[in-house]
């Protein structure tokens, strides 16, 4: 993540539309390309607002006098987009629905399949744009939902404000600390709103979750709350995925280290029980002894036994 900032003014009564696009150009730059504004949808369009880019991610304010229509033209990155509504309505046009976000909702989702927007006149509303990864694993047609006089939203409103108030001011940590600070608060308004069995991200953040526990299966850290640090979700997110499996994650991790332990001992030379028990991080030898048996119907050393004979 970079420390670029950048801040352009939207005003298309005075300055016209290719006014716009040409600061937002050389303001905001790379990465962040305007979708295509055809003459036809917005010619006598009237929309004031202000553009901040902080680090890799774009605050956008603006309120429109007139209706507004955009056809996208964009390559479908599946940026992250939060958008809060105070007056009017938002409206994105996919190929096969649309979603309207009307006053006093905020909808935080996928760029992925957006091809257009409708915004009534007299809207007043912003839109955050974040980096694809910024939240870890999110799915496409994941959505988040809810009111934007919620605390979380408020917070996180009152840090966008000022963002646009200092980011000429700001150091380049200052615009680090202004852009990880966003992304906190994004994360804050999703884990209050949105509901971790949700099918679009149950699936993969279980998948996700069961492939890195199975790279840190020997390691002494190995929880369910290291996981959900790693994977950018809160605890119960992740409690709320595996609950659709019906094997919590921690069921999952003592079954993978008691089936590798169980490998081990199909080996012509296995080791003894107290190195397993050590080396897939049981509390002891009895311990261990214990969960095999009640997993497999027999001790580690009568496994092997008949393993061997």
């Amino acid at each position: 993540m970079d420390s670029v900032r950048g801040s352009v003014r939207l005003d298309t009564e005075r300055f016209g539309v290719d006014a716009f696009r040409d600061g937002w150009e050389a303001q905001v730059g790379d990465g962040f390309t305007l979708p295509a504004f055809h003459h036809e949808a917005t010619a006598g369009a009237v929309v004031r607002g202000l553009a901040s880019r902080v680090g890799d991610s774009v605050i956008t304010d603006f309120e429109t006098a007139t209706r507004v229509r955009v056809d996208s033209a964009l390559p479908d990155l599946g940026e992250l987009r939060l958008y809060v509504v105070h007056r009017g309505a938002y409206v994105l046009r996919r190929e096969r629905d649309t979603i309207a976000v009307d006053a006093g909702r905020f909808l935080l989702s996928r760029s992925t399949g957006v091809t257009g927007y409708d915004v009534a006149a007299g809207t007043t509303a912003q839109v955050i744009g974040l980096p694809a990864g910024a939240l870890g694993l999110f799915a496409d047609g994941t959505q988040a939902t809810g009111p934007v006089a919620a605390a979380e939203v408020r917070m996180l409103l009152a840090h966008t404000t000022a963002v646009h108030a200092t980011l000429g001011d700001l150091s380049e940590g200052g615009v680090h600390a202004g852009r990880n600070a966003l992304v906190e608060l994004v994360r804050g308004v999703l884990h209050g709103y949105f509901d971790g069995t949700e099918p679009g991200l149950a699936g993969p953040l279980v998948q996700a979750a069961r492939d890195l526990a199975d790279q840190l299966l020997t390691g002494p850290d190995l929880t369910p709350a290291l996981l959900a640090r790693h994977l950018k979700v809160s605890l119960r997110t992740l409690h709320r995925a595996f609950a659709s499996t019906g094997e919590p994650v921690a069921a999952y991790i003592r079954r993978r280290r008691l089936e590798q332990a169980r490998r081990a001992l199909l080996s012509p030379s296995p080791p003894t029980v107290s190195e397993l028990a050590a080396h897939w991080q049981f509390a002891d030898s009895s311990h261990f002894i214990r969960m095999f048996r009640r997993h497999y119907g027999r001790t580690p050393a009568q496994f092997a036994r008949d393993h061997h004979h």
